[in-house]
């Protein structure tokens, strides 16, 4: 794709942002449910592409778990087409009045919601995310400018397709849903320079993917996503929870951003508890690397090194650290932690409020897995990343952290 032709692309996407800015949230979820039905009808053709982007991700030696992420099959094409219509269903945050107050002088003072504009996503190997960021921002009232990378092209060329199709023939403004065909690194790297057309970025990938975006981009970004998330195993823990949460955030699925990484275990219980951690944990194929205490505990622990400690494993890999308290606990998560998701397991109440109050991250969990952090996970329906960062978005993001403000002021005559 030559550059004149993704700039051309996002003035589209610009002119259709305008039409979905007014268009009637029962048109939205109409072409919602309409996008839904033609994935379904469209599964065959769909699984046929994303059998291509597979055998082209083994012939590259991708990883577990980008292959985990990459591979569609009948029924995750059928889920992603519930998620459509579970999006129809969720309040339109549009033109919701967030605050509002008459002054002294007669002016009404209102705050209300209004899309973003066009919203670009830069993301790797994860079909889901071409049908989740367009459900997400149909209904918030944006256009969508995909760029996802050579490993789904042909997964991700299809879902464009069919979702595009189905939305403009169902009320919704032509190029509202776009996908750049070109994997080009230079097409990514235009797309962050085009401050004035896209009116903010998110990226949704490993943390180099992420590190490139947020530094490189002229265009606002909302960070996402890298996940070294911990898990706090208190001496007032109960041992059982404690083995079945950690087997949870580790296991069930590890190759996503809020499965836990390290693990942290308090010394006065390093001796019962890690032992039977450990036992649960080998079952289910885990590799440990340990600090020089938790190796003397669990002889079949790798060394661990500093940079274990930083590092987002995708992997059946947990890191461990023994501790003494809660507060070194703290600082251990402070200093190396990606600010996502972090546990304590625990039954005393004020080591539980200090930890709350004390970790820097988007979600602080007490006695559950971190597994939860997840928009439909946490009621609010399907999401479009979770953001790390602190400004605008933090956490899970569905309708509401896809749209912005404007005030609007009403009058009879007031000058100044």
């Amino acid at each position: 794709m030559k550059m004149g032709e993704l700039e051309e692309l996002a003035l589209r996407a610009r002119a259709a942002a305008v039409g979905l800015s007014t268009l009637k949230t029962e048109v939205k979820n109409g072409a919602l449910l309409a996008m839904g039905d033609a994935l379904q009808s469209a599964a065959g053709s769909i699984l046929d592409e994303n059998a291509k982007d597979l055998e082209t991700g083994r012939e590259q030696g991708l990883s577990t778990a980008l292959m985990d992420r990459l591979a569609l099959s009948e029924r995750r094409v059928c889920e992603m087409a519930d998620g459509l219509r579970d999006v129809a269903t969720l309040r339109d945050p549009v033109g919701e009045m967030v605050d509002g107050w008459r002054l002294p002088n007669g002016l009404l003072i209102e705050k209300v919601r209004v899309p973003l504009g066009v919203i670009g996503i830069i993301y790797e190997a994860r079909p889901n995310v071409t049908v989740d960021a367009s459900g997400l921002c149909i209904k918030s009232g944006n256009a969508v400018v995909l760029r996802g990378s050579s490993n789904a092209i042909n997964s991700n060329t299809a879902l464009a397709r069919v979702l595009a199709g189905a939305g403009s023939k169902n009320g919704l403004p032509e190029n509202s849903i776009q996908l750049v065909e070109s994997t080009d690194r230079e097409t990514a790297r235009e797309l962050m320079r085009m401050h004035g057309l896209i009116d903010v970025l998110i990226p949704r990938g490993g943390e180099g993917l992420i590190r490139t975006v947020v530094e490189n981009s002229t265009v606002p970004v909302i960070e996402t996503g890298v996940g070294n998330c911990h898990i706090y195993v208190d001496d007032s823990a109960d041992i059982q929870m404690a083995v079945d949460i950690i087997v949870n955030a580790k296991t069930q699925r590890p190759g996503v951003c809020n499965a836990a990484e390290t693990m942290l275990v308090n010394e006065s219980i390093a001796a019962g508890f890690l032992p039977a951690a450990w036992a649960a944990l080998k079952e289910k194929g885990v590799t440990l690397r340990g600090d020089e205490r938790t190796r003397e505990l669990i002889g079949e622990a790798e060394v661990a090194t500093e940079e274990d400690w930083y590092t987002e494993y995708l992997d059946l890999v947990l890191a461990v650290r023994v501790v003494p308290n809660v507060g070194s606990a703290i600082e251990h998560i402070n200093k190396y932690g990606s600010g996502h998701s972090e546990a304590i397991i625990t039954s005393d109440y004020s080591r539980s409020r200090r930890f709350i109050e004390e970790v820097d991250s988007a979600a602080v969990y007490v006695n559950a897995s971190t597994r939860f952090t997840d928009g439909g996970q946490f009621g609010m329906g399907a999401e479009i990343g979770i953001s790390t960062q602190k400004l605008h978005a933090r956490g899970p993001m569905s309708l509401s952290e896809l749209t912005t403000t404007k005030f609007v002021i009403q009058g009879t005559g007031q000058v100044r």
